[in-house]
């Protein structure tokens, strides 16, 4: 975030599917004397053991909101429909489908709204138009070529693709562009867990200090889903080896990523992947980050 200059005064920092807190507390921390900084913790459940109430900054103020990332319209906020605050979205433990969500919020609904695009909230997707909805708007494009963008960066940490869902992936135009579709799109989708089939393996010989608290929780989440999705369709399993199911579960987080990386280009923003830490570290490893055109971003390493 440093390198993208994203860590400036004068910025509301929404965190997305926040949980409690733990990465605003920090990027609080890395601002250090920056005065006049907002952060808007994101979660749609009610969280224990909240850490908003630690921070001693005074030029820091944190409010949270209770709301699924598909009903978040931005420029409602009041903090932000007031001040017009340039917004830095960022994600820890932003699953799946969750990812897509957040971009939307950002890139379309708050960058159109604050361009002055007076439109009203998208209407809710209903289950029997799960395969498709409404493209994007060529106005959105339009008012990413302008000099001022009210979302100044984007920097979320990607994880969980098997819960990605085609109803809400911002990379369908890609998907199709290259022949490929719904169904297509679903076998990726469930295949993407084979890239961290060893992560109970690795995550169940951590710590039990309070410390590890936190990724205890997490880890719990992937266990169950993972293996939820690997019982669901592993008819592979005795035709691959396991380095074979883990290469081809990274490709398929790597195609739908790109999806996603298309979808900011097209929408005004310099887009990239990166590793951020170790696989020793975490299995979920890569990070996402945009800025918009024209701006320095590190050269992707994947």
């Amino acid at each position: 975030m440093e390198r993208l200059h994203l860590l400036g005064p004068g910025r509301c920092f929404v965190e997305f599917g926040a949980g409690r807190g733990k990465l605003s507390h920090w990027v609080d921390i890395a601002l250090e004397n920056v005065e006049s900084v907002q952060f808007l913790l994101v979660e749609r459940a009610t969280t224990r053991f909240k850490v908003d109430g630690k921070h001693k900054r005074r030029d820091s103020i944190f409010e949270r909101l209770q709301v699924d990332i598909q009903h978040l319209c931005l420029n409602k906020v009041p903090i932000l429909e007031k001040k017009k605050l340039p917004v830095v979205g960022i994600g820890k433990h932003l699953c799946g489908a969750a990812t897509d969500l957040a971009l939307r919020c950002l890139v379309e609904s708050y960058t159109t709204c604050c361009d002055g695009k007076d439109e009203e909230p998208a209407p809710k997707r209903c289950r029997a138009a799960q395969t498709e909805v409404a493209p994007h708007k060529s106005a959105g494009n339009e008012s990413t070529t302008e000099d001022h963008k009210p979302v100044a960066g984007i920097v979320i940490a990607l994880c969980c693709h098997h819960k990605c869902d085609w109803t809400h992936y911002v990379g369908r135009e890609f998907f199709k562009s290259v022949g490929l579709g719904p169904v297509e799109f679903h076998y990726f989708q469930r295949m993407s867990s084979w890239a961290t089939c060893g992560m109970q393996e690795t995550t169940g010989k951590a710590s039990t200090s309070e410390d590890s608290e936190d990724q205890t929780n997490d880890t719990e989440e992937h266990e169950h889903t993972l293996s939820s999705t690997a019982s669901g369709s592993d008819t592979l399993q005795g035709t691959l080896s396991v380095e074979e199911r883990k290469e081809l579960g990274c490709l398929c987080k790597r195609l739908i990523d790109h999806g996603r990386i298309e979808y900011l280009q097209q929408q005004g923003y310099k887009a990239a992947l990166q590793y951020y830490t170790e696989a020793a570290v975490s299995l979920e490893n890569v990070l996402l980050t945009a800025v918009p055109n024209p701006s320095v971003i590190p050269e992707p390493t994947i």
